[in-house]
């Protein structure tokens, strides 16, 4: 399928499962054990329904939505992915630029292969830093440093990796970090020969914000050892409570599920937090971020800026999530099948199909503007 043919996300996926090897391709679309995480995440979308209201002038609609300081064209941003150049070399910049060029958020991942300093001279306005905790606390201290003379905005703390999770299809597949090329997974990898001749060319891509921590005249597959002796890495309360004070701007938490920890983050001065299971790539059984979303936002209410990724496959599920009480929205997968399929280009076209979906479902369902979303508009059967 042509670029230009795909109507849909899952057109895109569809395209870069044929571009990536399977070790590639099983890493973006894998959970871990059963993987009941990732089809809780979809189905429980599923169940609610948006509830349209006629009579209502539609002709002009209004996506845009302010978040924190600024006012963004549509309701979704990007979500941090890691590893994102195995699958198109200098993908994590196409994503920081292209979400500029949409002005939306785009979350740069702790694990990925871009620099802070690079996203922030593409993305300066756009650009957020995903921060793990490393178990040298002064390696983290100076990611929070370079964040914030890049002058990021944002500082985004996950907190749901404290160990690592047991993910099957990688176990199965030879998959690590890094990523060892042996005979089996080279042979597969030759039945997709854009990716290979890529990969032969460009090597393991380097893990660039680490690259400076690892021992000098590291390559990147010592680099990646190296990441992997640093993470995954217990946060802490006190952690949360320290980057509070390190962080002058924007302070938001990611992996929050339980309405105490939501509560207590609040307390604590956090300015957002992003509910999420981490796309279902952690915990098999934790519940869905849409699930408990309405269990948080009655929980801390307006007193912190809600927000939800995971289980994101339609513009239909960015309304329902704002019906239900997030003030923003974050996809992983989508705009990571676009960079994978066709690069920069795929990137936009995910980003463009999800802006016409939900701009066709707003005009559905009688909501001209998004400030006119409420829970009035969510339908479960229950009511």
């Amino acid at each position: 399928m042509k670029l230009e043919k795909a109507v849909n996300i899952e057109d895109l996926h569809r395209m870069a499962r044929r571009r990536l090897p399977k070790v590639a391709f099983d890493f973006i679309e894998g959970g871990v054990e059963d993987e009941l995480g990732i089809a809780r995440n979809e189905s429980a979308f599923s169940r609610f329904c948006l509830m349209p209201r006629y009579l209502v002038d539609v002709n002009r609609r209004d996506q845009s939505a302010k978040l924190f300081d600024r006012v963004y064209a549509s309701p979704f941003g990007i979500s941090p992915t890691g590893a994102a150049g195995l699958f198109r070399p200098g993908a994590d910049l196409m994503l920081a630029e292209s979400a500029a060029k949409a002005n939306i958020p785009f979350i740069m991942s702790g694990a990925s292969t871009g620099s802070i300093e690079a996203a922030a001279r593409l993305a300066p306005t756009h650009t957020w830093y995903q921060l793990y905790v490393a178990r040298d606390s002064k390696i983290t201290e100076d990611l929070v440093r370079r964040a914030r003379d890049a002058g990021l905005g944002t500082l985004v703390l996950t907190v749901d990796v404290p160990v690592s999770s047991k993910r099957e299809r990688n176990i199965r597949n030879g998959f690590g970090r890094p990523l060892k090329m042996t005979l089996p997974i080279m042979l597969e990898a030759l039945t997709h020969p854009g990716w290979m001749a890529e990969y032969l060319r460009h090597g393991t891509p380097l893990m660039e914000n680490w690259a400076q921590y690892a021992p000098a005249g590291s390559n990147a597959d010592q680099v990646a050892d190296f990441v992997s002796t640093q993470m995954p890495s217990v946060a802490t309360w006190a952690d949360l409570e320290k980057f509070r004070k390190l962080w002058p701007r924007h302070l938001v938490v990611k992996g929050i599920l339980h309405r105490d920890d939501a509560i207590r983050a609040a307390d604590l001065g956090v300015d957002g937090i992003i509910v999420s299971n981490h796309g279902g790539r952690q915990l098999d059984r934790a519940p869905a971020s849409i699930e408990v979303l309405p269990l948080i936002r009655e929980a801390v209410g307006d007193r912190v800026t809600l927000m939800l990724d995971s289980g994101v496959r339609r513009g239909a599920d960015i309304l329902i999530a704002l019906a239900l009480g997030a003030r923003f929205v974050f996809v992983g997968r989508a705009t990571l099948y676009g960079a994978a399929a066709a690069g920069i280009a795929g990137v936009r076209k995910a980003i463009t199909i999800l802006r016409r979906e939900i701009d066709l479902t707003m005009g559905q369902i009688g909501c001209p503007s998004l400030d006119q979303l409420d829970y009035s508009f969510v339908y479960n059967g229950s009511r």
